[in-house]
């Protein structure tokens, strides 16, 4: 048996042995367990207002999208049916609203029916991101950059065969470039084409143009932000085409303000047998992405939510960590350990690993039940959960555990510092369990919450990030809402960084002083 083995052995008698930090390491599931199921309950769902401020609704659904994701879909659709074999092909020649925001939208579609969440492919203009080509809902390719005007319209086609769907754009009608092509599997037969308009949400009423969305907390009401208006000119439908023009509220999207123009209307209309008019204008309000939650005006709760107690048994870790060094200097019984382990960072270095693993089978066991009881409860209550994979539920508990495990071990090396207990939990506490809770719950504005969770141990809670970020959707993407400023990676490095450090001061340390 090497020395370093014989240590180890003996710190782990020693916290087998002491009934103390057994039952508390039994009490750190416990309580994350309970604590992560009281703070794991349906949040409520924005108040949608219309035009009059009267309620629209209230109640939670969830709309799906065809990978099963749910999805924002509220827009004014200006549609007629169209084959298998077509194309549909339109000048945009203004981009207005009242509140226009950067990603209001309006633009041509094809999309598989009226139903929300339906597959669709559109090219579109934004209010300020220029020409794109968007499809399913989180797939979007720029085209044209630039804002629209009468006087530099923008051309757009979409060109159906079967499935395929190929977006172009072109600034003179003459010289058409190809964007992007989407396959949308199961497009029917015929499918409906059209003009289509929508503007993304704010919080409150209030009109932010070309600003950040304002978070949406729970129970809060939300309206539209100002209807957007896009101009068309030389709407033309190519290859079959069934029924009249037809226009529809995709999603039963919020009313726009008093005032501003609904759906949409001939400026000028010269239609004839082959489908083309001469001039639309539509108007719509709401947004066509991917539900992120509150954080983009929609309704899923990420799954990390049934970790929010967690915190309570991040402590008892901290607390044990610190009293397995600590209680030896309190007791004189350090002396005796270094006695017969002169190698002093042996013996810090055995501390840490034998608290480390403990803390995190602990952990694991108390993060697998959290996840699943709160799962349970959320659907409960009729919560929207935006699902995620198997390997990321697994990296949310493992990582979650890893974090327990990593504040046990700091704590240990804090101990091994300062000697003192109290010392050692204020700090250990101070650096990953406040930075969190403070960004967490907005306590400290969003670009101060930013650096803690860049730079403090707390970083590592970007393990629990389970939602995307999507360039093309605009929404407040902050830990209040489930985003962290890190990639999990790259969080667990700062954390690891961290401890490496604190492990090498305590050894010195404890080396250079009597004991």
């Amino acid at each position: 048996m090497t020395s370093f083995t014989r240590t180890l052995h003996a710190e782990w008698t020693k916290f087998r042995t002491v009934r103390g930090l057994v039952l508390a390491m039994l009490l750190l599931p416990v309580l994350t367990i309970g604590f992560s199921a009281f703070t794991t309950s349906s949040p409520g769902c924005p108040t949608v207002t219309g035009a009059t401020g009267q309620p629209i609704s209230t109640a939670c659904s969830a709309i799906t999208g065809p990978g099963g994701e749910p999805v924002l879909d509220q827009f004014f659709f200006l549609h007629r049916g169209l084959a298998a074999r077509s194309s549909i092909t339109a000048a945009v020649t203004a981009l207005t609203g009242t509140g226009l925001q950067p990603w209001g939208k309006a633009g041509i579609m094809i999309k598989a029916s009226t139903r929300p969440g339906s597959a669709y492919a559109a090219m579109l203009v934004t209010g300020a991101h220029g020409v794109r080509f968007q499809w399913n809902y989180t797939q979007d390719k720029p085209g044209l950059p630039g804002d629209v005007s009468a006087g530099s319209p923008r051309w757009l086609r979409l060109v159906r065969d079967g499935d395929t769907v190929t977006g172009y754009d072109s600034a003179d009608a003459v010289h058409w470039t190809e964007v992007g092509v989407a396959t949308l599997t199961g497009l029917p037969a015929t499918a409906q084409a059209g003009l289509f308009a929508a503007n993304p949400l704010t919080a409150d009423g209030s009109v932010a143009p070309f600003g950040p969305a304002t978070a949406l907390l729970p129970g809060s009401t939300v309206t539209a932000a100002g209807g957007a208006t896009g101009r068309f000119a030389q709407v033309s439908l190519a290859g079959a085409v069934s029924g009249g023009w037809t226009g529809s509220s995709i999603g039963s999207g919020p009313a726009a303000p008093p005032g501003a123009p609904v759906g949409a209307f001939a400026l000028s209309d010269s239609s004839n047998a082959s489908g083309s008019d001469s001039e639309f204008a539509v108007n719509g309000s709401g947004d066509i992405a991917p539900d992120l939650g509150f954080a983009n005006g929609g309704q899923a709760i990420p799954v990390s939510q049934t970790l929010d107690g967690v915190f309570i048994g991040l402590i008892v870790a901290i607390i044990i960590g610190a009293v397995f060094i600590t209680a030896e200097y309190r007791r004189g019984l350090i002396r005796v350990t270094l006695a017969a382990t002169p190698a002093r960072g042996q013996v810090l270095a055995a501390k840490a690993v034998v608290i480390g693993a403990v803390t995190f089978v602990a952990a694991v066991i108390g993060c697998a039940i959290s996840l699943s009881l709160g799962i349970h409860l959320l659907r409960a209550h009729g919560t929207v959960l935006a699902p995620v994979p198997a390997g990321t539920a697994l990296r949310l508990v493992i990582g979650t555990a890893v974090i327990f495990a990593a504040a046990a071990v700091l704590a240990v090396a804090l101990g091994a510092m300062f000697r003192r207990g109290a010392a050692a939990v204020g700090t250990a506490i101070v650096l990953v369990v406040l930075p969190w809770f403070l960004a967490v719950a907005a306590v400290v504005p969003v670009t101060a919450a930013d650096w803690l969770l860049r730079i403090c141990p707390a970083a590592a809670f970007a393990v629990q990030q389970t939602l995307r970020q999507y360039p093309q959707v605009m929404g407040d993407y902050t830990p209040l809402n489930g985003f962290f400023p890190l990639p999990s990676w790259a969080g667990l490095a700062v954390l690891c960084g961290w401890i490496a450090a604190a492990l090498w001061l305590a050894a010195c340390l404890l080396r250079r002083r009597d004991v």
